[in-house]
């Protein structure tokens, strides 16, 4: 008979076989990603509690405690991952899973459990949970690029494409903790033009030393003039790329860098053998961030979050709250030299 264990998944030989076997599994189940979190965020604590049979894994659903003293403390089914869902392949599986959270949830004295779901969504029984299906997930089935690009808005992606490529940008990679750093300059620079407060640096750098020596992350930059023009992370993982953070200098926008980049990374993503290039999770009160991936002629997917108890509010919602509204305000107005503190401490509260 099967029961249910806590594990330790960076001990544990058995878990990143199990995630990279299970049809569900992302680079953000993989033990590395516990690794980066718990290092990243002192407020963030993993548990990964396991169905086991005969000593093998038969399926999991992640949490990790975030313990905040201005948001309280609450279950999450993972933390920063924009694809998220239980290892799991039976809702019966999953109920028992669940049940075992809602015993870590009141160890805890948690005051809410949030899961994450994407492909595994059929199989949750929303008796127990209230869901919201505010984000969207964007993908392109990949196949012959020159196919590909008849999907595209003609002016709003083809022709900048074609503009990006007469300005002669050059493609290079990430390859020292030195660009890293060079990515976080960009990144930070579109957060703040956004009014959104920015991850740590630390975060990137985490995920960097964790990921690339396996080739799991890809960062990729826009040069022109050897000067970095826009910069984009992806996360490669078995049939699947996924474009997760972007960063730009607007000094080069009318050049299209960003289409550029996209172009690039998805070419690249249908000639290594990947099957879907993914344009990551997107709220839709982000109207131009919409219109900006439905162009390349993308298929369209709900993201779900799953709350026990039922959520006090939507996401929705809060895009248009007060605290919102102060943040997006003192983020795009906080000189440079302060901002990344702002964001550090934004990011010491969210999960």
């Amino acid at each position: 008979m099967s029961s249910v264990e806590y594990i330790n998944p960076e001990q544990d030989e058995r878990w990143d076989r199990f995630v990279e076997a299970h049809d569900f599994g992302w680079v953000c189940h993989l033990s590395g990603w516990k690794k980066v979190l718990e290092d990243s965020f002192r407020h963030m604590k993993g548990f990964y509690p396991v169905l086991v049979e005969d000593s093998q894994i038969l399926a999991a659903l992640p949490v990790f405690e975030v313990n905040s003293w201005l948001t309280g403390r609450r279950l999450v089914s993972i933390p920063f991952a924009s694809l998220c869902d239980p290892l799991v392949s039976s809702s019966v599986e999953l109920e028992e899973l669940f049940i075992s959270a809602l015993s870590l949830l009141r160890k805890l004295r948690a005051g809410r459990i949030e899961i994450r779901a994407f492909q595994s969504f059929p199989l949750i029984r929303e008796r127990h949970v209230s869901c919201s299906k505010h984000y969207k997930t964007h993908f392109l089935v990949l196949q012959n690029p020159e196919a590909l690009q008849k999907k595209f808005h003609r002016t709003c992606v083809r022709q900048k494409i074609s503009r990006a490529a007469k300005s002669n940008f050059a493609l290079r990679d990430a390859r020292t903790e030195s660009d890293i750093e060079h990515f976080y300059t960009l990144y930070c620079m579109t957060r703040q033009k956004l009014g959104l407060p920015s991850q740590p640096c630390a975060f990137f750098k985490n995920i960097w030393k964790t990921f690339s020596p396996s080739g799991k992350v890809q960062v990729i930059f826009a040069v022109k003039d050897e000067k970095f023009a826009s910069a984009l992370l992806l996360f490669r993982f078995k049939d699947r790329v996924s474009a997760e953070y972007l960063g730009w200098n607007n000094a080069f926008t009318e050049m299209s860098p960003n289409h550029f980049l996209f172009w690039e990374a998805i070419k690249a993503a249908y000639t290594d053998g990947f099957k879907i290039f993914d344009f990551g999770r997107t709220s839709p009160t982000s109207e131009s961030l919409m219109d900006f991936k439905s162009r390349w002629g993308t298929e369209v997917a709900e993201l779900p979050q799953l709350y026990y108890p039922a959520a006090r509010r939507s996401e929705a919602g809060y895009a248009n709250s007060r605290k919102y509204m102060i943040i997006n305000k003192l983020c795009s107005k906080s000189p440079d030299f302060i901002y990344p503190m702002l964001g550090n401490f934004c990011y010491r509260h969210l999960g």
